[in-house]
């Protein structure tokens, strides 16, 4: 029965990111029935323990989607954005979508652009390379400023087994500097590549590309500065989609996330099944 106990822990442990957040947020699920089960005698005690262990654990090894961990931080909200803020980024989220990058971008059946980029210890890393090894997944995040983006890497990583395991291989452009996308690397536990699209060069050939308006530029550059994290010459009115593709081997894209709205992100589940179902 011991031995089952530490069974129960060790597969919470490997299964998630940060076990004790985790274990936290599913204990309060079961706390009502921990201390009712405390009344009952020795033998039945630790049989009911067994159970709510057992089922704290199936709880947690059924995290959230990564949709619903996105909404909660929406919801969660900043005390730093005001009503007026918020209105102004729900204003440029609108003037993206009304710009047609969305229609314009590279979709599926469109063949990927070749690119060779640097990771943040400057080893080069070419598209037709990885194409050799199996499909790719390639994915954009804008920043490691963006909390979005950092909720989003994480659930890739927490899927990469999944991803290796159908033959692919995960790659992340982001315009951020070597020694940023290193910081959100090493943030992350990032195991995957992650390459700097320097000046946004690989996203402008996947069509990418969008303009912020002026009142989200002006916003941002009160909480951070664009040109500290992706460089002058990238501009500070200038940031790619948070796209993803599925790559296949023969160069062309089949598979795509394509969205105005930098809250919403590729579900990690919905790659895995296409890619099992393409094996």
């Amino acid at each position: 029965m011991g031995l089952e106990l530490i069974r129960i822990f060790s597969i919470r442990k490997r299964a998630l990111i940060d076990p004790a957040d985790s274990l936290f947020r599913a204990s309060r699920k079961n706390f009502s029935g921990i201390f009712q089960v405390l009344s009952d005698s020795p033998l039945e005690t630790m049989k009911k323990l067994i159970a709510l262990s057992l089922a704290s654990s199936i709880s947690l090894l059924s995290a959230d989607s990564l949709a619903e961990k996105l909404k909660a931080r929406a919801a969660q909200g900043s005390p730093k954005v005001t009503p007026e803020i918020k209105a102004e980024f729900a204003d440029g989220i609108e003037a993206v979508r009304k710009s047609g990058i969305v229609d314009q971008a590279k979709k599926v059946g469109d063949k990927a652009p070749e690119f060779t980029l640097k990771n943040a210890l400057g080893k080069e890393v070419s598209l037709a390379d990885e194409l050799k090894k199996g499909p790719v997944v390639l994915t954009w995040y804008r920043g490691g400023w963006c909390p979005y983006c950092n909720i989003a890497m994480a659930a890739m990583q927490e899927k990469l087994p999944e991803f290796k395991a159908a033959g692919a291989s995960l790659i992340a452009l982001t315009p951020e500097l070597p020694d940023k996308a290193l910081t959100t690397i090493e943030k992350n536990k990032l195991e995957f590549h992650v390459l700097t699209d320097l000046n946004h060069e690989v996203a402008a050939d996947f069509g990418l590309v969008f303009k912020l308006t002026p009142e989200v530029e002006k916003r941002y550059r009160q909480f951070f500065d664009l040109k500290e994290f992706n460089g002058a010459e990238a501009g500070t009115d200038r940031l790619p989609l948070a796209a993803t593709y599925v790559i296949g081997q023969d160069g062309t894209i089949k598979w795509a996330h394509l969205d105005a709205d930098y809250r919403a992100r590729a579900e990690p589940a919905d790659i895995v099944a296409f890619l099992q179902n393409k094996k």
